[in-house]
């Protein structure tokens, strides 16, 4: 997830402030009217990239980020489409691409399914309901490292942990609750934490337990994906990480253009993760401090790179539009982090969200399962092979047993039915007992007979 051909854009997180309908702080120099123009500017543009069947992933997916900075800019994805056709309306054939077989095609890794699931919350479609057989929550899930607790995928690339917190913690249920527990989003922020380097920032790839990368300088686009994982995972904008975050940000500031001194030089897409960032922790990027003694912002200099016809430049000696950088900028005037749930449509008869309503019986499915004894917390994929649109508890964990990624988070479950009173080896004592929720909802007695349907993110946990 880099930046152009080889990093991918997003955007805005449900409990982003909006810049937009926040006021102007003192000392901005752009004001809310100028940020909501440049906003539906670049709205505009955007559409202009549908292609014609609707779709806007293809070739690598690269521009399904729009969906992100729809929402964000206030368009629900399923008002887009070409030429007055809604049947091709882009959250329609994005459902369709991402339910099918070979989606994400060859040799896949976390961040296909990471990036997948951020635009498709964007789109109004149930991430873990895309289709009876497509859960994008599963898909991450099964990419946990039981032997780096924290990391989802190779530790190496600590980019896609970063963007599993962000899809597993910002892509909530279409009820706005958080879908995996607390317990085991605290993980992945310490491991993020682990991996902040000395100067406060981060980079794309692991620096947890080595001197030399974590006295690396830190890269701009990754110190806002990281800061807004942190804060999207429930860590305060007052916490010291996040502060000091914010001050590496700070310190590369350019006083005369309000753009942010990145690797590759200042570029709307570092601009526009970093304020990305900053919104999804409430930090305003026109505050006290992130305007130069020059009175310019990282707003000022996103403003800067739109031309004429909406779109945005990815560098300021560039003369056309970029799409990647258009999506970046998009969702940082928005005021949004790195995905949003979406508006509701203005096309009649459109629902604000779509999912599948039960399995299909005879179709192997992925669903989370996430087992936490009190000490450790072990989440897994399980597959399934449901016989009829519902499921039972018993079944996901017998299933759990032999068909789970990664192995190992069920290894026993006692007795073979009624009530569970003991799970891997650890039994039921006093007022310690094993307990089962859905999707956050509330806690109950765990037993084979419950009811588990599609999508389901199924917590178990022992305790009082």
């Amino acid at each position: 997830m880099r930046r152009r051909s080889t990093r991918p854009v997003l955007t805005a997180l449900a409990t982003a402030v909006l810049v937009v309908a926040t006021g102007t702080p003192a000392g901005a120099t752009s004001t809310p009217a100028q940020i909501t123009t440049a906003k539906n500017n670049g709205v505009a543009y955007l559409r202009t990239l549908q292609a014609a069947d609707g779709s806007y992933a293809g070739g690598g997916l690269s521009l399904e980020w729009a969906f992100t900075a729809f929402a964000g800019a206030g368009t629900h994805p399923v008002d887009v489409y070409p030429s007055g056709d809604t049947s091709k309306n882009a959250r329609t054939i994005y459902r369709n691409q991402l339910s099918a077989a070979t989606w994400p095609g060859g040799s896949p890794v976390v961040t296909d399914y990471e990036r997948g699931l951020l635009n498709a919350y964007a789109a109004g479609i149930d991430p873990a309901r895309v289709s009876p057989a497509r859960n994008l929550v599963a898909d991450v899930v099964g990419y946990w490292q039981t032997a780096s607790v924290g990391y989802y995928g190779p530790p190496a690339n600590f980019n896609g942990t970063v963007f599993a917190v962000l899809a597993l913690a910002g892509a909530r249920t279409q009820a706005g609750a958080t879908r995996v527990p607390q317990r085991l989003l605290d993980l992945s922020v310490t491991t993020i934490r682990n991996n902040q380097h000395n100067d406060g920032g981060w980079n794309f790839s692991q620096a947890e337990g080595n001197p030399t990368a974590l006295a690396a300088p830190s890269d701009i686009d990754m110190t806002g994906a990281a800061m807004a994982a942190l804060c999207v995972a429930g860590v305060p904008h007052t916490d010291t990480d996040v502060v000091q975050a914010k001050n590496f940000l700070k310190s590369k500031l350019a006083n005369t253009t309000g753009g942010f001194n990145a690797m590759f030089g200042a570029n709307t897409n570092s601009n526009g993760w970093a304020v990305s960032g900053l919104n999804a922790c409430g930090i305003p990027s026109q505050g006290a401090d992130f305007t130069t003694a020059a009175a310019r912002t990282p707003i000022d200099f996103l403003r800067a790179q739109q031309l004429s016809g909406g779109g945005f430049k990815y560098l300021p000696s560039d003369t056309s539009p970029s799409g990647y950088a258009s999506v970046d900028a998009v969702r940082a005037l928005s005021g949004g982090g790195f995905t949003t749930a979406p508006p509701t449509p203005v096309t009649a008869g459109a629902p604000r969200w779509v999912a599948a309503s039960g399995f299909t019986s005879g179709t192997p499915t992925k669903l989370t399962v996430v087992v936490d004894n009190g000490t450790t917390v072990r989440p897994c994929a399980v597959t399934v092979t449901p016989t009829g649109t519902t499921t039972t508890l018993g079944a996901v964990l017998t299933a759990a047993q032999s068909a789970a990624s990664p192995s190992g988070c069920v290894t026993g479950v006692t007795p073979a039915s009624g009530t569970i009173t003991a799970i891997n080896g650890l039994a039921n004592s006093g007022t310690s007992t094993w307990k089962v929720s859905r999707d956050g909802g509330g806690l109950t007695a765990a037993s084979h007979a419950a009811t588990v349907t599609v999508g389901d993110v199924v917590y178990l946990r022992y305790g009082t």
